[in-house]
């Protein structure tokens, strides 16, 4: 029995010795990248939004949402920026939006396609182990048996036959079990390339749903905005047909008593009519901005289920944070997903290198044949192989290098395409924040425009009253007092809707994000990409990423 284990051991010893030589081989290979490495853009140290120091302060107005902000530079965003507003209704309404939004369920989706791509293609950086089990049990024709003599005595004078066989048609048994191992070692690093390169594309998708959320949430807040903006319109439009329409009594009073002329009655009923004229606009908006709002929070339009807004309503926050330059870049999904574009087109470069190179394969069988189960593991039943080989084009009609041309030519593009979306996004915090000013001063002019107009509009009419004027100055009143409402009110809005803006161009604070569960968003985080700082590759053209 002792001499029976140590001849098994003997036996083993060479079957283990080839499967560690495949192994250390084969990861002895893999020891480089062929390609760029991907780093991280520079961003330019003159970048910044305003050619001037930014004003500490905006104007102020005595009416709602007149309210001076401050500018923090340097402060952080927080994730639920629309918190601010202190709105419950507003607050409600996001969140449905955020569960229910199909644009978040698809942005999901596909984040988790992308991961799911990604895990798929680490698998080719691994060997392919299978198993293999056959049993066959097969009757031999007679005829063919005896051909070849096989049921036939031999030449040695012994015969053969099968167990339960007869001599004419023999019945045959063989049972088989296999290991088989298939590697192709990544010399040249094209696999991790490619690996790399569907990581990028998971990252691309995951600032995408981040694009999302912030549009979304944007969204909903904007029309929150929209539709209290269009109902303080529309009440201020109805103030006004109060106005006119008390006129155009008085006016009727005096022509029945002999005072004024027909044609002066119906020029107070063409101005009354001409502003009831401009309601019937105003509620169409208002029920399309209301009918977006369903769409953006998962509803129907006929599932409004009455949440209404008021400028008065919202609290303009105080405080508006201002991200530095050079965080701007990092805080911004659009730009985040550009540069996850980049790095993807930089791994493409190194995967298209890599196919103009020599291809490697390992293979290696072990297993056992015997006909019966039983002898499956019986002495000399064994088998193994193993074996490589290595592959080079050598034409292929230019197909390889015009693909790699290709690859580099897609980096350029991605390339240009990444400082185009990191200027717009510097145009865009620069014109948000514009807009906060200019905004606040333009309410602050419409607010006092108005209270002039309004002091203007009721000494005319007791003017008018007194015979003191014509009609037509009183009319130029209420055209003068109509307008300057209309334009507070809508300066109003402007202000919240500069804020929302800003917080929008900023990035929205995603990297602050509490309200949204982990498992709806698709999962980023479940394998780590290489840190951007510790990556080299210049920002520039793809000659140099050759």
């Amino acid at each position: 029995m002792p001499i029976a284990r140590n001849q098994k051991r003997a036996r083993s010893r060479p079957r283990l010795l080839c499967a560690t030589a495949i192994v250390t081989f084969a990861f002895g290979l893999s020891a480089c990248s062929v390609g760029p490495d991907f780093v991280k853009p520079k961003l330019s140290d003159e970048a910044g939004y305003t050619p001037e120091k930014l004003a500490p302060n905006t104007a102020s107005a005595d009416v709602p949402g007149g309210q001076t902000q401050h500018f923090v530079e340097a402060e952080d965003i927080p994730g639920q920026w629309w918190t601010l507003f202190h709105s419950a209704a507003l607050n409600a309404l996001i969140d449905e939006a955020l569960k229910a939004n199909p644009n978040i369920a698809a942005a999901q989706a596909a984040l988790r396609q992308a991961n799911e791509n990604a895990y798929a293609d680490q698998g080719s950086l691994f060997p392919t182990l299978s198993g293999t089990a056959s049993a066959t049990r097969e009757k031999i024709s007679g005829a063919s048996s005896q051909a070849s003599g096989f049921s036939g005595a031999s030449s040695g004078g012994s015969s053969f036959s099968a167990p339960g066989a007869n001599a004419l048609s023999p019945t045959l048994s063989l049972t088989s079990a296999s290991l088989s191992v298939s590697y192709s070692p990544d010399v040249f690093g094209g696999v991790r390339r490619q690996v790399e390169s569907s990581q990028a594309q998971a990252q691309y998708e995951r600032f995408q749903l981040e694009a999302t959320y912030l549009t979304l949430t944007s969204n909903v807040a904007n029309s929150a905005v929209t539709l209290a903006s269009l109902r303080d319109q529309i009440a201020a439009t109805n103030d006004i047909i109060k106005i006119e329409s008390d006129q155009l009594d008085l006016v009727k009073k005096q022509y029945a008593l002999g005072a004024t002329a027909r044609s002066t009655v119906l020029t107070q009923q063409a101005n009354l009519e001409q502003t009831r004229a401009t309601l019937p606009p105003l509620q169409k908006q208002l029920e399309q901005a209301r009918n977006q709002l369903m769409t953006y929070v998962g509803r129907f339009p006929n599932q409004d289920k009455g949440e209404t807004f008021e400028l008065a309503s919202l609290e303009l926050p105080a405080d508006l944070p201002v991200s530095l330059p050079s965080k701007l870049v990092e805080q911004r999904p659009d730009v985040r997903e550009s540069e996850a574009q980049l790095h993807e087109a930089s791994a493409n470069v190194g995967v298209a290198i890599a196919n103009q190179l020599p291809q490697f394969t390992i293979t290696g069988d072990l297993g056992s044949s015997a006909t019966s189960f039983a002898q499956m593991f019986s002495p000399g039943t064994g088998l193994w192989s193993i074996g490589g080989s290595i592959a080079q084009t050598f034409f292929d009609g230019g197909m390889l290098e015009h693909r790699k041309r290709a690859a580099v030519a897609a980096y350029d593009e991605a390339a240009a395409n990444y400082k185009g979306t990191a200027l717009s996004a510097f145009q865009d915090v620069a014109n948000a924040l514009r807009a906060v000013q200019t905004d606040a001063d333009a309410l602050k002019a419409d607010a006092i425009a108005e209270k002039a107009a309004f002091e203007n509009l009721q000494l005319n009419s007791a003017q008018y009253r007194l015979g003191a004027i014509d009609q037509i100055t009183l009319l130029n009143a209420e055209q003068t007092y109509e307008n300057a409402l209309l334009a507070r009110v809508r300066a109003q809005a402007a202000r919240y809707s500069d804020t929302i803006a800003l917080f929008q161009a900023l990035g929205g604070g995603w990297w602050n994000r509490s309200d949204v569960a982990p498992d709806t968003t698709g999962s980023p985080d479940r394998f780590t990409l290489p840190p951007f700082d510790q990556i080299k590759l210049p920002f520039a053209t793809g000659g140099e990423a050759q």
